[in-house]
């Protein structure tokens, strides 16, 4: 059994921790939710997601060499990057924060926006135009937000590749759920670049596959 064991489901947050346990290079137990029958409510998960809600992280050799779990995929991608000493979470104090500020905008803002268009265009039983339209207009503004960030650095919080970029690029990987497309580099030329930088990556390449 290794040491660090991940609940998780193929969602944007999950792939978000595949993704950094990849580039970290370190191993790890798989378990999958199948969030479709409600396993994220039974009430093994719900010890170490006590949201419901998915990706949840056991590490058996947490702070003290103690068992410690966590829930949430920014905190879980903060801890795994500070406890692998990781260039993912530089050090230098303002690329530092300016990688956490990029992740809050993922938390609070594109991840729950872009969220709400999926579900409103796939998952809703019925259109709501007001609901489509809305949502679809703030998933507009935040990927013009991070293509005008773009046009500046080549990534996030700026030129290092960081936990920032791996939290915000799996919600821009479902672009085509969203009725958003990055084909081609028409509408988002600098989100649609740095889309391909990281689709290039090693680590990436095997999660997706």
């Amino acid at each position: 059994m290794e040491n660090l064991q991940l609940y998780s489901a193929n969602t944007p947050n999950g792939w978000k921790i595949e993704i950094v346990l990849e580039e970290l290079g370190e191993d790890y137990d798989f378990h999958p939710i199948d969030i479709g029958n409600d396993e994220q409510f039974k009430e093994d998960f719900l010890r170490i997601s006590p949201n419901n809600k998915i990706p949840a992280l056991v590490d058996l050799q947490g702070p003290d060499g103690k068992e410690f779990s966590i829930f949430e995929s920014g905190a879980i991608l903060i801890y795994l990057a500070e406890k692998f000493a990781s260039s993912l979470l530089p050090e230098q104090a303002d690329i530092k924060y300016r990688t956490l500020t990029w992740l809050m905008f993922q938390m609070g803002g594109l991840g729950p926006m872009l969220g709400q268009v999926y579900h409103f265009t796939n998952a809703a039983p019925e259109k709501i135009p007001y609901a489509l339209d809305r949502y679809t207009k703030e998933a507009n503004r935040l990927y013009k937000v991070m293509d005008t960030r773009l046009a500046e650095v080549d990534y996030l919080a700026g030129d290092a590749y960081t936990i920032a970029d791996i939290a915000c690029f799996p919600w821009i990987l479902s672009h085509e759920a969203q009725h958003h497309h990055l084909d081609s580099p028409d509408a988002y030329p600098h989100l649609f670049a740095w889309y391909q930088r990281i689709m290039g990556r090693p680590a990436v390449a095997e999660v997706l596959d």
